[in-house]
């Protein structure tokens, strides 16, 4: 049974009950490399990347686009255009995560956009049973985050993902999204100035 998500509700109302600035990301991590740790002279495979990594990303995937499948078929194009475009060594990137981080985000707005599409001419589908691994992925706790999230603007509400749950920078999250520093930190604020009145108002 794949492991449940972090407790992002959590870090997040206390993020807004702090009033500070966000706590800085975890440091000291290292890259996945085929026998262990990656090194600048063992840069990570895409085999490695995948098995280290494919699940946080449909984690992060799936607060963006609000469910499981969807989600795996967005890291899994994800992966799929970096092999086409790299093969199975990635020595030429200098940060493979991130360039996979910026894949799953870009692959989270096509599909918005589309739903946006589609609900525009079509009526609104029921909706789907979760699965046993959705239940796990999105249990209580986490439901209430994405309902929360879901008022944010698509702007918002990846910011918060990113910052929250990938545990990135003001400066990876500028990278990421292709806005300023300056962006980020705006957006960052109001988010969770909407975000927190609404999870307390779920309390």
């Amino acid at each position: 049974m794949a492991p449940r998500l972090a407790p992002l509700r959590a870090r997040l109302l206390a993020r807004v009950r702090a009033g500070g600035p966000a706590a800085p990301a975890p440091t000291g991590g290292t890259r996945i490399g085929a026998r262990g740790p990656a090194t600048a002279e063992t840069p990570p495979g895409i085999e490695e990347l995948y098995h280290h990594r494919r699940l946080s990303l449909v984690r992060l995937a799936v607060l963006l686009v609000d469910d499981l499948p969807t989600a795996e078929d967005v890291v899994q194009d994800a992966f799929t255009a970096l092999f086409r475009r790299h093969g199975h060594r990635l020595g030429s990137l200098d940060d493979p995560e991130a360039y996979l981080r910026t894949s799953v985000v870009n692959g989270a707005r096509s599909v918005l956009r589309r739903r946006r599409t589609v609900r525009a001419h079509t009526p609104e589908p029921e909706q789907h049973a979760p699965a046993p691994e959705e239940d796990v992925l999105l249990h209580e706790d986490h439901r209430e985050v994405l309902a929360a999230l879901r008022t944010l603007t698509a702007r918002q509400r990846e910011v918060l993902v990113l910052r929250y749950w990938s545990y990135l920078t003001e400066a990876q999250i500028a990278a990421t999204l292709g806005l300023s520093r300056g962006t980020v930190k705006s957006t960052a604020s109001r988010a969770l100035d909407a975000l927190g009145r609404r999870l307390e108002g779920l309390r």
